[in-house]
């Protein structure tokens, strides 16, 4: 029901799951291993799998905090967005990308769920995406030391105000990774 005209097409987007950002992320593993589930997924369904990986003062580009978990290998033929902002459309090609292949709904995963996550499914959703958040594919650090909930609660939040989110002609969503069907429209 995407609000972009011409655009029925779907991508998975994997944000920001590198090594020094997962680090010590929450239920890391299980994260990364339902991230696995859906790319294959999706490249078994012919859906364009887009992989984000952020840069900045402290995620130097090169570095091998910043390069891809090993768990997880992008296809040569699957872009690349490199970004420097929270929201992956900021600043970079995303969105050209994702109009050549006429894609105006997007299932979410990745890391931080308090910053980069969040500003993703924000920034597309008021670009006039349909946003699917994958409620057991997304993590964050434990941040509570500074004032935030423990992170289990930060997913939690996110998953339930995110789950039923509308404007007019788009909506959000949350769903599980069993219940990604990428063959259904």
């Amino acid at each position: 029901m995407t609000t972009l005209a011409n655009r029925p097409g779907t991508a998975l987007m994997v944000v920001d799951v590198q090594s020094g950002v997962v680090a010590n992320a929450y239920d890391r593993d299980r994260v990364i291993a339902n991230i696995a589930v859906l790319v294959e997924r999706a490249r078994g369904s012919g859906v364009p799998v887009i992989w984000v990986q952020h840069a900045d003062g402290d995620l130097v580009e090169g570095s091998a905090d910043w390069e891809y978990v090993p768990e997880l290998r992008r296809s040569d033929d699957e872009p690349l967005v490199h970004k420097h902002f929270g929201d992956s459309f900021e600043g970079t090609e995303l969105e050209d990308l994702l109009a050549a292949r006429r894609v105006g709904g997007l299932v979410v995963t990745g890391a931080q769920t308090d910053a980069c996550i969040r500003s993703t499914i924000h920034g597309a959703f008021t670009r006039g995406y349909d946003v699917t958040l994958v409620g057991d594919a997304h993590t964050t650090e434990d941040l509570s030391a500074y004032g935030a909930p423990p992170p289990d609660q930060v997913i939690a939040h996110t998953n339930l105000y995110w789950d039923g989110q509308r404007a007019p002609g788009r909506t959000g969503r949350t769903v599980a990774t069993a219940a990604v069907d990428f063959d259904v429209p």
